[in-house]
């Protein structure tokens, strides 16, 4: 029996039960691949409930407001990803009718589909024959076939487009990319590979190698830069704070936060009035400056570790475009301010 067929006959018993397989709706999975992007299948479950309730079609999705959608987001991180789902959304409506294109080059020509997620869903909802790649295809792949080519590089990615597409069956082509993506993620992997129960076992080269934690390979990443901020919250005698959009391009980019001041080094009491853009921030008559957390809060992100201090900086009035504290939960913040925002006040 080979690769393909013993696959395919584990996911028909194995497969897991899923909200966007009840029914091939292309809205229903591509919502769920865009939210499952870096996101574990439990902490994208509620995420994606969430979404199918409040917009359970494309077209109220493309009617909502954009902070709407940031905010429910709120916690997935990787914002870019809400921003497209919506800009998607109004261009299925506006191009197509309200109809979901179903080919894999028109998939690809909207905000946020990559190579992937149009394999994903003209697959799985119109048995083009298109293979998918993700993180658990490449890694079930390059250990039953034994290749060390590293994944994230081109001449990786293009063997291994190759390769899964000459696996493909001729029939159910969305079933058998659901069962690559089922097996690896429950059976072949990354640290705590379920050897033991794995039909591919026989034929698996790097069990037979001894090779299943050494593949797959991947080049090194890109150097991680360390990020001073600072927080500053503005609270007034009749509680308002202030809070400010960026509009600039960021993974952090249309959400809100404090007044922020980046500095090359840590600023504690000693030093924090000698940072001249903390002087440009402090422009009130009266003020009392306090730092809430004297041992930074770490942040990681994708090539940036942000080491992170809040200031409290009570004043008796602040500036006209101030906000009432009660209202923060009302705007999307990136999750470290929203659980500071949960905590603090």
């Amino acid at each position: 029996m080979n690769f393909t067929t013993q696959i395919n006959n584990w996911y028909y018993v194995n497969k897991r039960n899923l909200p966007w397989r009840m029914n091939k709706d292309p809205y229903s999975v591509w919502l769920s691949e865009i939210i499952l992007q870096q996101t574990k299948i439990q902490q994208g479950l509620p995420y994606y409930s969430l979404f199918i309730e409040r917009y359970p079609n494309v077209t109220s999705l493309s009617e909502a407001n954009e902070q709407d959608i940031l905010k429910l987001w709120e916690g997935l991180g990787y914002y870019s990803r809400a921003r497209n789902l919506h800009k998607t959304a109004k261009i299925i409506v506006s191009d197509y009718n309200g109809i979901f294109p179903t080919t894999y080059s028109e998939l690809l020509n909207l905000p946020g589909i990559g190579k992937y997620t149009a394999s994903a869903v003209s697959s799985i909802c119109f048995e083009e024959k298109k293979a998918v790649l993700d993180g658990n295809v490449f890694r079930l792949l390059s250990r039953y076939f034994n290749i060390d080519t590293p994944i994230n590089s081109s001449l990786g990615i293009k063997s291994f487009e190759k390769l899964s597409f000459e696996l493909l069956p001729k029939v159910n082509i969305g079933d058998h990319n659901q069962a690559l993506m089922d097996f690896g993620s429950t059976i072949c992997k990354p640290k705590l590979a379920n050897c033991d129960v794995c039909v591919l076992q026989d034929g698996c080269s790097a069990h037979s190698n001894n090779k299943i934690y050494l593949l797959p390979v991947k080049t090194k990443k890109t150097k991680v830069k360390i990020l001073h901020f600072n927080f500053l919250i503005f609270i007034s005698s009749d509680n308002q704070t202030i809070i400010e959009k960026r509009d600039e391009k960021g993974i952090w980019q249309k959400l809100f936060q404090f007044p922020l001041v980046q500095s090359d080094e840590e600023l504690n009491n000693s030093n924090f009035f000698n940072n001249p853009q903390i002087a440009k921030k402090l422009q009130l008559s009266d003020y009392k400056v306090k730092l809430i957390n004297n041992k930074p809060q770490l942040h990681l992100l994708s090539h940036r570790k942000l080491f992170i201090k809040f200031w409290e900086i009570k004043s008796s009035n602040l500036i006209k475009d101030s906000i009432a504290i009660k209202n923060l939960d009302n705007y999307p913040f990136p999750i470290v301010l929203s659980r500071f925002i949960k905590s603090y006040f």
